[in-house]
């Protein structure tokens, strides 16, 4: 074998390496401002019965109660042997193409909605659970979900822990996942969920058509496919959008800034780049313009002075596009300063509330 083969083999097999998932998960917790999050574990399966979890599963995932009871059973079985350390074949829920599920709990020590009595007492404080399921080391792609009790939806607590995360799915290793890519798989009658998704920087990838069954409506209906990749990801801005706050002592957290702030730097250079290659080939224009030009240049007129200024706004324009990089636009996402979410449910009758 030559030289350059004996070398691409050993490249190959540290970049196959690297992308498998390692043997055994440390699950991490992850703080949240309305609801904190722990690894879940065998006993909080039932716990999703006393909050009535599968309840109008139908109308948010698109699989019917029982499907749904089952998925949640086998992603925290799932994730528990991971974190054991066991083996996919030794697991007996474990996946042909060694694919993993990360599954925490939901947690409430509070009483968001006024009534003198702590949220979810009933259930250990457990309202819910969220997860990253089919996590490919090789593709470094992981799939979203989250499933909330019948009486907490509707209240916010999706946007309080989904960009936290995903923050933690995104950063490299060994502070997060290091994954690549971040979808989500929504019925189309889930209206509320799309909106959600989108403004946490999902974007529409795919339609699988009459992939569910509608059970209210008794049709078929699409299952949209959106999703988001790390370097279009923003932790901040996710936040920002409902008027949440960074936690920085999160995993992931402190890289992602660190990771925002670098590629801020280097839109920035290019954006001066850019101005200072106009600069030169303007300059280059102006040496071979004729003695006519040199003599209008000698007596400027007050109409140069607007576009200079026109530049100036055109470059501070750049650099706030370089920071502002995200799929929507300023004018499209409405920050709330006013955090809405923390007097969302109040006053509301929990059987009345709507689908997450």
């Amino acid at each position: 074998m030559s030289e350059y083969a004996e070398t691409t083999a050993k490249e190959q097999t540290t970049d196959q390496r690297a992308r498998e998932l390692p043997e055994r998960i440390v699950i991490p917790p992850i703080k949240g401002e309305m609801v904190h999050l722990r690894r879940a574990t065998i006993d909080d399966i039932a716990r999703m019965e006393v909050i009535e979890a599968y309840v109008g599963a139908s109308g948010i995932t698109g699989k019917d109660r029982v499907a749904e009871r089952g998925a949640v059973n086998a992603w925290v079985r799932r994730s528990v042997a991971w974190s054991n350390g066991e083996k996919s074949n030794e697991s007996g829920v474990g996946d042909p193409e060694s694919r993993r599920t990360i599954a925490w709990s939901i947690v409430t020590e509070a009483d968001h909605d006024g009534d003198g009595e702590l949220d979810a007492a009933s259930s250990d404080n457990v309202i819910g659970m969220i997860f990253l399921i089919d996590i490919d080391g090789w593709a470094r792609s992981a799939r979203i979900q989250v499933v909330l009790g019948k009486d907490y939806r509707g209240r916010g607590y999706s946007r309080d822990i989904m960009p936290r995360v995903m923050t933690y799915g995104f950063a490299p290793e060994p502070a997060g996942l290091g994954m690549h890519r971040i979808w989500v798989a929504v019925p189309e009658q889930n209206t509320r969920s799309v909106s959600v998704y989108q403004s946490l920087g999902f974007v529409p990838s795919g339609r699988s058509r009459d992939a569910l069954w509608n059970a209210s409506e008794n049709r078929y209906q699409d299952l949209i496919v959106m999703d988001t990749l790390v370097d279009e990801f923003d932790p901040i801005r996710s936040l920002d959008a409902f008027g949440m706050h960074v936690i920085e002592d999160n995993p992931g957290v402190k890289e992602a800034l660190s990771a925002r702030e670098h590629s801020i730097v280097i839109q920035l250079n290019s954006v001066h780049k850019g101005d200072a290659d106009d600069a030169a080939a303007a300059g280059q224009s102006g040496d071979t313009a004729q003695t006519s030009a040199d003599e209008t240049s000698a007596a400027p007129s007050q109409e140069s002075q607007p576009n200079e200024a026109s530049g100036t706004a055109k470059t501070d324009q750049k650099a706030g596009d370089a920071d502002n990089n995200w799929p929507y636009s300023s004018d499209e996402r409405k920050t709330s300063k006013d955090a809405w979410w923390r007097t969302l449910g109040r006053g509301r009758k929990r059987d009345t509330e709507g689908r997450r």
